[in-house]
């Protein structure tokens, strides 16, 4: 598609802010009024307007694609949303460790097990850690407590973890992007420490790099926009 308009701008509005182009107000892919809650998630996804050339490239938009999930999908079936995620914490991959005779523990404990005593310590909760691929229940009441925690959270919000959960197969690594303190390099490095580990070993593969990188640029720019709604 060619570009159409000449100036992407923020503008604020009834309830938040929207991207205007040329003075228009941008929808949603469902058709609502694409209305965000803060002005520099708007400027954010203005700048990505901004940025397009004479084509317009439909896969650099990953903060207008959030916004419309959030407004489109989630608001309208948060409880669906909040299930989907909690399976994430059900199998936990930081919680899923090597057998106590493979060198890979060792690396799993050293990034992986301040990540997951730290959510431990600030939601109250207790997790199971299990040594190889045998699945082990979580607790009951971890689930509960956790299915709270995701309650509190709003739909922008909502929209990131699921992005950021299901890139790194792990609720507690997507809960964690969300605070504005983490790094969320370092917390996709932790996410992709078995891949990392393996190719290591065995060397790197330049098909699954670019894959890595496609999923990196992903999860960033989820937590990113978490944190521009916040």
């Amino acid at each position: 598609m060619k570009r159409f308009y000449r100036e992407a701008a923020a503008a604020e509005q009834a309830g938040g802010w929207q991207v205007t182009l040329d003075g228009r107000g941008v929808k949603t892919q469902g058709g609502r009024p694409q209305i965000v809650p803060t002005q520099a998630l708007a400027q954010a996804m203005a700048a990505e307007w901004a940025a397009q050339g004479e084509e317009i490239d439909p896969g650099a938009f990953l903060l207008r694609d959030l916004a419309d999930f959030a407004l489109d999908v989630i608001a309208a079936e948060r409880a669906d949303t909040i299930a989907t995620l909690l399976r994430y914490a059900e199998t936990d991959t930081l919680c899923y460790r090597a057998d106590p005779d493979e060198p890979l523990l060792e690396r799993q404990l050293e990034v992986w097990e301040p990540l997951l005593t730290a959510a431990e310590a600030r939601w109250d909760v207790h997790f199971e850690r299990v040594s190889g691929v045998i699945h082990r229940p979580q607790p009951a009441e971890t689930l509960r407590r956790l299915e709270g925690v995701l309650g509190a959270e709003g739909d922008f919000a909502l929209a990131a973890l699921t992005t950021l959960t299901s890139l790194a197969a792990s609720l507690v690594t997507g809960l964690a992007a969300l605070d504005p303190a983490s790094d969320p390099a370092t917390l996709w490095d932790a996410a992709n420490l078995e891949e990392d580990w393996q190719a290591a070993l065995w060397g790197k593969d330049a098909e699954a790099e670019a894959r890595r990188a496609r999923r990196a640029s992903a999860f960033k720019a989820a937590a990113r926009f978490a944190r521009l709604a916040a």
